[in-house]
């Protein structure tokens, strides 16, 4: 069972929770990066109770803004998923600021994984919003070669989210440069929206907004007037998938299923009819809030396959949700 030992950074996170989940399960050594908190002690029994957690999960503090906190974690590992990003869609502090924290921080880890002589290969979680921010025809379905536009994400996505997209568009990139300009095999995995179930207390961000109908928040419809999914399980699978594959190169878009809001709707109130969700009637269609489609056809080039659909998504995303008394 034991396939040597991996570095997971941003542990307590949404999909990297569920990532330390499955690589205990397919037998790897997992070190862990969480951040300081303050001193205050941070819950992460969510982790150190999963199955395998005591004897092969270690947990180290480290953060972006200290890029040489991630030297110990990532010593002696043969593989490293770099997760971590801030994350400040109410726009905190200034997008330059995060950017610059994102690129400095990820560029640390992966020298780092250089000064190992370890490390084989790094898998990056970007996003799918490092491809469809360019002004294409929301008709349109858009592959690897298409990035997102920072001047268009700057002009038409202030109130959307904007600084997160221009972080993860650039990071990306320097990402994919340092990869290439230093020898080290670099892939990153680009995820829509992720949903599903999650580890920790809390609903993570991106399952709150696709389940905004059954919470009934109209404030997130905007964000799901055309929207791609992809289960939390399957993302986890694809970042091991790709570290495991010899063939890895360069990005993947990680998607299964895309829908309007109507055709959500339409699902979600058949499906879930005990849930009062309010209706979309004042909801125009709005083309100005609908982005191309992506597609997941070179991940499923390297033999990948989906477990999940649309409706497995929502049926875990709502089991989970009761059990931690959040529905």
């Amino acid at each position: 069972m034991e396939k040597g030992s991996v570095c997971v950074t941003g542990g307590t996170g949404f999909l990297a929770s569920w990532m330390i989940k499955r690589l205990l399960e397919e037998g790897y050594y997992v070190n862990t990066t969480i951040r300081s908190n303050s001193g205050l002690k941070k819950d992460v029994s969510y982790l150190t109770n999963l199955p395998g957690a005591h004897e092969r999960l270690k947990i180290f503090e480290a953060d972006l803004s200290k890029p040489k906190s991630f030297d110990a974690p990532i010593k002696g590992c043969i593989g490293v998923f770099h997760v971590a990003h801030p994350i400040d869609f109410e726009g905190k502090e200034p997008e330059e600021v995060q950017t610059e924290r994102a690129i400095k921080g990820s560029l640390g880890i992966l020298q780092a994984c250089v000064d190992s002589n370890t490390v084989k290969k790094v898998v990056y979680t970007s996003s799918g919003s490092t491809v469809i921010f360019n002004g294409k025809k929301y008709t349109e379905v858009l592959d690897e070669e298409s990035w997102s536009d920072i001047d268009y994400i700057h002009t038409y996505l202030k109130e959307f989210g904007a600084p997160y997209f221009v972080s993860k568009t650039l990071t990306e990139k320097a990402i994919l440069n340092f990869g290439e300009n230093n020898g080290l095999d670099v892939v990153t995995v680009l995820p829509t929206f992720i949903n599903g179930p999650f580890l920790g207390p809390r609903c993570p961000g991106s399952v709150y907004v696709s389940m905004a109908m059954i919470f009934g928040d109209t404030t997130k419809y905007d964000m799901l007037i055309k929207v791609d999914f992809v289960h939390v399980d399957d993302v986890a699978r694809a970042h091991i998938h790709l570290l495991e594959y010899p063939y890895a190169e360069g990005r993947y878009i990680c998607t299964k299923a895309g829908v309007t809001l109507i055709e959500l709707y339409n699902l979600l109130s058949s499906r879930y009819p005990e849930y009062k969700m309010p209706n979309i009637d004042s909801f125009k269609d709005d083309k100005n809030k609908k982005f191309p489609g992506v597609s997941s056809k070179k991940l499923l080039s390297t033999g990948f396959q989906f477990n999940y659909g649309l409706e497995e998504m929502f049926d875990d995303a709502i089991n989970c949700c009761k059990r931690n008394n959040i529905l």
